[in-house]
């Protein structure tokens, strides 16, 4: 049985989705990041940086135990255990893993950047917010541009798609304000319609 600890951040959100998605059965452990249950020894024993998402999985290859952190990692762990969301056509795959890449490092980082300084931040630096948002702003007009002309980012459904997720859905209201971006609205829409993606959506 794969287990899944979890807060309710994009990076746990798109963990959750991926799961939801692929049909395998699994076990939610939410992580209380607010009371600190993700530095407690049990869940540091886990993941010694002290981060969720956190994937375990009793039957992994070779039947052996193994413990994943890393959303990223956990994603491309699923679909390869699952058979689905990575294409198995070589351009598109070197596609999909360029687009993944730029949600996990450029648009992942952005925002959590963003969040840093609005909420966790003692005294927020408006220059440095409001030059972040226009940075995601960019982010999101590259991703209208590709959407342009297909239902998703590679044509196909990806892992790349369930990345991208959970941050737009979080930062909609700069999609609105650098918008307009029908393409990007269009594809949200279509995703958060998606049954695994409501459930893997939810905390």
């Amino acid at each position: 049985m794969i287990e899944l600890y979890f807060g309710p951040t994009a990076n746990g959100q798109r963990a959750a989705v991926i799961l939801e998605e692929s049909g395998l059965p699994f076990q939610r452990h939410p992580v209380d990041l607010a009371k600190g249950e993700h530095l407690t020894p049990d869940f540091l024993a886990l993941n010694p940086v002290g981060m969720t998402p956190v994937l375990v999985d009793n039957e992994g290859p070779g039947g052996k135990h193994i413990v994943i952190p890393q959303s990223v990692a956990i994603m491309h762990y699923v679909a390869e255990k699952a058979g689905r969301f990575i294409p198995g056509d070589a351009y598109r795959r070197a596609q999909m893993h360029s687009w993944l890449m730029f949600v996990a490092t450029d648009i992942a980082m952005t925002s959590g950047t963003l969040f840093q300084l609005t909420l966790v931040g003692s005294e927020p630096s408006s220059p440095h917010v409001g030059h972040f948002e226009k940075r995601l702003g960019r982010f999101f007009a590259a991703c209208d541009r590709q959407l342009a002309g297909r239902e998703y980012l590679v044509d196909e459904l990806s892992i790349a798609d369930f990345a991208l997720y959970p941050n737009v859905a979080a930062r909609k209201v700069l999609v609105d304000r650098y918008g307009p971006m029908p393409n990007l609205a269009a594809w949200s829409e279509r995703m958060g319609a998606r049954p695994g993606v409501v459930r893997g959506m939810k905390p």
